[in-house]
């Protein structure tokens, strides 16, 4: 018996398929986001020296660690090269998922740098809301007459050498540190009166899928910026090849 022309093309499709890394799925975990601003942005977290102000450019955003209260986001240089900040943020809430990215800032005056609040990752209810210094959350706080996240661990503003074992440290303790918020009259508020927080289930099962296992993140933390698709591309050619040749003679064999 003899397989047919169709199935052929078919199974060979199947084992390449079995070998071909779903790009949304490595997208998932991390939500990269390629940004643009138009004008000087100020961040918070620890960030490199004299970048606590982004001037207008592109920047690529990644969520470092997705723990089910919490989020550690980190913004890069356009070409991956470089760690420019390292931000503590809680998920925040809304109403209406859009299909584009969406970043919010608390007003300034006029002059002043925009202040980045929220980052919002396509087609998601819930998005990060940023945590500063509290120093920082005051003066913001009363600019902008709203509350504002903050943490009261004193944790160093800026690092000297910028790069992701610098951060190690800074990571940690973002991870354990307390969450506040702050109004204009510098008294304290509870966190529900600036955010409103995802149902636990949907964050827990959030944290799972956003959280790469160790050896997974390990692999994607040790490829280089400017790795190529082509090795894989051939080596994907060379199995298809393979499994073609040897369905042809299983086939002959019938």
């Amino acid at each position: 018996m003899k397989l047919s022309t169709a199935v052929k093309p078919i199974l060979c499709l199947a084992l390449m398929c079995a070998f071909v890394p779903s790009a949304a799925q490595a997208d998932a975990w991390n939500r990269k986001t390629v940004v643009t601003f138009s004008g000087p942005v100020e961040i918070p977290g620890v960030h490199a020296a004299g970048w606590g102000i982004l001037p207008a450019g592109t920047y690529v955003f990644k969520i470092l660690d997705s723990l089910s209260d919490r989020h550690i986001v980190q913004i890069f240089n356009k070409e991956e090269t470089q760690i420019y900040a390292t931000i503590l943020a809680i998920p925040n809430y809304r109403l209406k998922a859009t299909d584009k990215t969406v970043m919010t800032f608390a007003e300034r005056a006029a002059g002043e740098p925009e202040a980045l609040r929220a980052w919002f990752y396509p087609g998601r209810n819930w998005g990060e809301e940023f945590v500063y210094p509290k120093s920082r959350a005051i003066a913001l706080a009363k600019a902008t007459n709203t509350p504002v996240l903050y943490t009261p661990v004193e944790l160093p503003i800026e690092v000297s050498t910028p790069s992701p074992k610098a951060y190690e440290v800074v990571v940690v303790e973002l991870k354990r540190a307390p969450i506040m918020a702050i109004e204009p009259s510098g008294q304290d508020v509870v966190i529900a009166q600036v955010v409103t927080t995802p149902p636990a289930a949907e964050l827990v099962a959030d944290s799972q899928v956003s959280t790469p296992e160790p050896a997974a993140r390990q692999v994607a933390e040790t490829l280089p910026a400017t790795a190529s698709d082509l090795p894989l591309i051939a080596l994907l050619g060379i199995m298809a090849l393979v499994s073609g040749l040897t369905i042809r003679s299983i086939a002959k064999t019938f």
